[in-house]
């Protein structure tokens, strides 16, 4: 029997503003899932935080993209988004972009990624969450992960993962998908997924022959659900979250971790409108202050079995990411002082969703041709 991990969040309310998740919320989550886990619909499940995002981590045993599963979630954040409009907590429900469940909730907003697999021997796992950034915000540390052989020495040394790894690449504006090998493609990849507000990393497999793990099951799993495409207007950011399984035949816990000790610009940070560099924190130090930022990362470990997870562990509430921490924070400092000026704030392309184009609106009428 396969094990299903799923990955739902979504942010149906904080306080102050976009901060953080308020216990409450979490405690109704906690209700919401320890009854399903009672009922049998689900085998384990854990209620994270990262900044203003409620997430829900389920272990079962029913495939991705379950109705059951996905309509338990659906069910628990509209549970909390109740709750958070009584405690009148800041942008309650805003990620719920639907009245109606369809059976499925992409499409209504919460971000999702789910991986279906045969467990291992020993099955580790991580799930990592941002705040305040969008889904191509993964598209370098996964690469890195799981194509760069200067973060992953796996790739040159262990047999099982030379050959490399298989990407499924998604181009969000058009909604076309392609399957591309590493390291053949290497720089046909690079090519897309630079330009990471458009195409996006979806899932990572193992390559066919690879002699320790099926091609068809994904080993990452990135969620790219993009807030203003559905809702045609800019609600919020994105905050994607992924979830990468590691070991035996796959890169290492710590390849898996080093590339976040870069903190690389991501775009989001106030109002979805800027770049800043994502920052690797402990749990306890997600919530966003900073001009709202900046941006965020944690990652939950756990290890998995029969659908059970054992954990979890803070795996970036370690000195090791001091370093990275205060870079970001002088990386934070250079780019605050460019004020409205790209390249802080997005280009004007990127901005078509937020609220600019409504002060765009006021002038229209006031441009007049030039001789």
């Amino acid at each position: 029997m396969k094990t299903t991990i799923s990955l739902i969040k979504a942010d149906v309310g904080s306080y102050p503003g976009h901060a953080k998740v308020h216990p409450d919320l979490k405690i109704i989550a906690e209700k919401q899932l320890s009854k399903a886990k009672e009922d049998g619909l689900i085998v384990d499940f854990h209620i994270l935080a990262a900044g203003d995002d409620l997430e829900l981590l389920m272990g079962h045993h029913r495939g991705a993209d379950n109705n059951k599963v996905h309509s338990l979630a659906w069910d628990t954040f509209k549970a909390a988004t109740k709750k958070a409009k009584e405690l009148k907590l800041y942008g309650a429900g805003q990620d719920l972009l639907s009245d109606a469940f369809s059976g499925n909730v992409k499409g209504l907003g919460p971000g999702i990624a789910e991986l279906e697999f045969t467990e291992r021997s020993g099955e580790p796992l991580v799930a990592f969450m941002m705040d305040k950034t969008e889904p191509g915000a993964f598209n370098l540390p996964v690469f890195k992960m799981f194509a760069d052989p200067f973060n992953t020495a796996g790739l040159v040394i262990d047999s099982s993962c030379h050959d490399g790894f298989t990407f499924e690449i998604w181009d969000i504006q058009n909604h076309q998908r392609v399957f591309m090998n590493s390291p053949e493609e290497m720089y046909d990849i690079l090519a897309l997924i630079g330009a990471k507000s458009r195409y996006v990393i979806k899932r990572v497999y193992p390559k066919k022959g690879h002699p320790k793990l099926p091609d068809d099951e994904p080993v990452a799993a990135i969620s790219t659900e993009k807030l203003y495409q559905i809702a045609g207007e800019y609600v919020g950011k994105d905050d994607p979250v992924t979830l990468v399984r590691a070991q035996s035949g796959l890169p290492a816990l710590g390849e898996i971790l080093e590339p976040f000790a870069f903190p690389h610009l991501v775009s989001g940070w106030m109002r979805g409108s800027h770049n800043g560099p994502l920052m690797p924190v402990p749990f306890k130090y997600s919530q966003c202050t900073r001009f709202d930022g900046p941006p965020r990362v944690i990652a939950a470990g756990f290890q998995v079995n029969n659908a059970a997870l054992i954990g979890p562990v803070d795996l970036f509430n370690d000195p090791a990411y001091d370093i990275t921490r205060k870079k970001a924070q002088e990386v934070a400092e250079y780019m605050r002082r460019h004020g409205p000026f790209e390249p802080h704030r997005l280009p004007l392309e990127e901005m078509e969703y937020t609220t600019l184009p409504k002060v765009m609106d006021k002038l229209k009428n006031r441009f007049e041709k030039v001789k």
